[in-house]
């Protein structure tokens, strides 16, 4: 089952909470304007840009959802390959996370099967992403089926090294995503941090790290700060998202997203953090009310001095 497929039955399966009152994307004014904390304002020192992930407006045409990034202060779309990068230049968007070299989400680097495959197709995205002037093209680990985690690892490594040393030569990253295991993505290798920066640590290059997706990683362990603080320099890209159910990563759900942002801002992050969460409705509303999300509500004079030594 691809992403979109997977989380399309997500959002059924989770109809009926998602309708409950203060969740999904019904919010009313009056629950919204209780958030007194909740900084609606960009920081002028915000070290970070931001996007959203195209797949979640899949019902809109681009040229809308392009509008829509460039009204709301957006600085790029998520998740979007080089059929439509000619749209996101018309708009004077970037593609802050490209795709379409991976097989799918299942058959990725841990397969030595699929490597052949695997290394045609990134050979010959990598050079084109690098041309159209953007940086970061996804990849993807796969599912185990039935290999154990040091298997995975040798097998990612070779898979991953040759594409790696090529994206050195032309200046952009690989980032590999982490997914859950428990909700979304069954059987998916690179399910917790531990393997996942394991991996970032043994490739060792600039030009790899880790799509570090904060929903994923909240129902799998948690701990999200002090993971973030420790392993920040192999993070290059970050996807947000409300716990559970996917929606408005606001105030109403689990995750603490000021605190987080907060830590982002403060180890000096000048990638993307991407909107990547289901909408219901009317997107506008939803969307506007999200972007708060994004901001760090700090003090401007905190903003500028990062507190973690690089």
């Amino acid at each position: 089952m691809d992403r979109r497929k997977a989380l399309k039955t997500l959002a059924g399966a989770s109809a009926t909470l998602a309708a409950a009152p203060l969740l999904g994307s019904a919010l009313a004014g009056e629950a919204q304007t209780a958030a007194l904390a909740w900084n609606t304002q960009r920081p002028a020192n915000l070290s970070y840009k931001t996007s959203f992930a195209r797949w979640c407006l899949d019902g809109w045409e681009l040229e809308k959802l392009c509008g829509a990034a460039v009204e709301l202060g957006l600085d790029a779309i998520d998740l979007v390959g080089p059929e439509d990068w000619h749209i996101l230049k018309k708009h004077g968007l970037d593609s802050s996370m490209c795709n379409g070299a991976e097989l799918n989400l299942v058959d990725g680097f841990i397969h030595p099967e699929h490597h052949s495959a695997l290394h045609t197709r990134y050979r010959e995205m990598i050079p084109r992403v690098a041309k159209a002037g953007y940086k970061r093209l996804i990849c993807f680990a796969g599912n185990r089926r039935g290999m154990s985690e040091e298997q995975g690892m040798a097998n990612a490594i070779e898979g991953l090294r040759p594409m790696v040393e090529l994206a050195e030569e032309h200046g952009i990253e690989l980032c590999l995503e982490v997914f859950n295991s428990k909700v979304n993505h069954p059987d998916y290798m690179a399910d917790n941090s531990a393997w996942s920066f394991q991996l970032a640590e043994s490739l060792a290059s600039p030009s790899f790290g880790i799509l570090y997706d904060i929903y994923h990683m909240q129902i799998m362990e948690g701990d999200i700060i002090a993971t973030i603080k420790k392993h920040w320099p192999y993070i290059k890209h970050y996807h947000v998202a409300g716990v559970p159910g996917r929606m408005e990563p606001d105030h109403f759900q689990e995750v603490n997203y000021p605190a987080i942002m907060t830590t982002i801002q403060t180890t000096g992050f000048k990638g993307y953090v991407a909107l990547e969460y289901l909408i219901e409705g009317d997107p506008m509303p939803s969307l506007r009310w999200s972007m708060s999300a994004l901001y760090p509500n700090m003090d401007a004079k905190v903003l500028k001095q990062p507190l973690i030594n690089h």
